[in-house]
């Protein structure tokens, strides 16, 4: 049974998973999910996903929600299908674990919240609030000189090969430059070739417009 993912295709989350997919060579069919109608909010959709969120997958009857949990469960199950994404050397795997800490903790946070307060804000008809807007920039200056340092030592954020914890930061970071800030990833050169390398990757091109059903992969 092909695995079904239920998620807005353009929603930054629902980017997450299908580029994780597309790298595992995995089939879907997208069940669009309307946000503007609600649809993530009805009976039925909260039954699935209680928190109202998107997106969630049904892999023959077996849901899970919560995107970073997606790709770990599509990595774990498909381990020699694609790229490995998660390292099963134990140095390796703990590297791999403290950079998606950092993308979690170092990173989404700020980035996500100049992203509300600039583009979704907006695009919704409100205006975004300046003093949450200088804070967060404010905080993601330092914490992306360190992601600079980091790789000007290797690769990719855990170690030489491209983990789940480097493309975790593709939807956000696309949107950082829709909200104004590409600057801040361009005018850092060892963060720009890292960046550069992740979004020239075929997954990432075909999900940064927005994502679709495969059957087949090119």
């Amino acid at each position: 049974m092909v695995l079904k993912l239920y998620g807005s295709p353009t929603s930054t989350c629902t980017q997450r998973v299908a580029t994780v997919l597309y790298e595992k060579k995995v089939p879907y069919q997208l069940y669009p999910i309307d946000l503007t109608k609600g649809e993530h909010k009805t009976p039925e959709y909260l039954d699935k996903q209680p928190f109202g969120q998107v997106p969630y997958i049904d892999d023959d009857g077996y849901t899970l929600y919560e995107s970073r949990a997606i790709t770990r469960y599509i990595d774990t199950k498909y381990p020699n299908q694609g790229p490995k994404l998660i390292p099963t050397d134990l140095k390796k795997y703990a590297q791999y674990e403290q950079a998606a800490s950092n993308e979690t903790s170092n990173y989404d946070p700020y980035v996500s919240g100049l992203v509300y307060e600039k583009v979704f804000k907006p695009y919704s008809g409100g205006k975004p609030d300046e003093v949450a807007v200088k804070k967060y920039y404010d905080t993601l200056v330092p914490k992306l000189d360190a992601y600079d340092k980091i790789l000007s030592k290797q690769k990719y954020l855990g170690g030489n090969e491209c983990t789940l914890a480097d493309l975790h930061h593709l939807p956000y970071g696309a949107k950082l430059y829709s909200a104004g800030y590409g600057n801040l990833i361009d005018s850092r050169s060892h963060l720009k070739r890292w960046w550069d390398e992740l979004t020239s990757r075929p997954s990432w091109k075909a999900n940064k417009d927005g994502v679709k059903s495969y059957s087949s992969y090119p």
